[in-house]
């Protein structure tokens, strides 16, 4: 089993930084792959930044050269650095997972989640 909480949301003016962390535990090393997304209160729950066991990361369009997504090398942790914030950036962002399974299927689990508000 693997448990996800995340941490680092608050508030942060237009043009602010913020850096989000998710701490991971139990079996990390079923992980095949964290990422981040985000949702607003009526709207889909839409992907921020993934990052796979080989380094390969993939960025939304709307985050591409303002966002990084890392992990340590435990893959116990990972981060999302967010520069040049946006209002339209405010959500929950949460952490999620890509847990492969002893039976071979992959499934996901998902952090609490964690506030970012940028205020303009």
């Amino acid at each position: 089993q693997v448990q996800l909480v995340e941490s680092g949301g608050g508030l942060v003016q237009a043009g602010g930084s913020l850096r989000l962390s998710c701490a991971a535990s139990g079996r990390i090393f079923n992980i095949n792959a964290m990422g981040w997304y985000r949702q607003v209160p009526g709207k889909q729950r839409e992907l921020v930044a993934t990052v796979t066991n080989g380094g390969n990361t993939n960025y939304a369009d709307f985050v591409k050269g303002r966002f990084t997504i890392s992990r340590d090398g435990a893959k116990v942790t990972v981060y999302l650095q967010m520069n040049s914030l946006k209002p339209e950036d405010t959500a929950v962002y949460y952490c999620a997972a890509e847990i492969l399974q002893r039976n071979g299927i992959t499934t996901n689990r998902w952090g609490q989640g964690t506030q970012v508000t940028v205020s303009s």
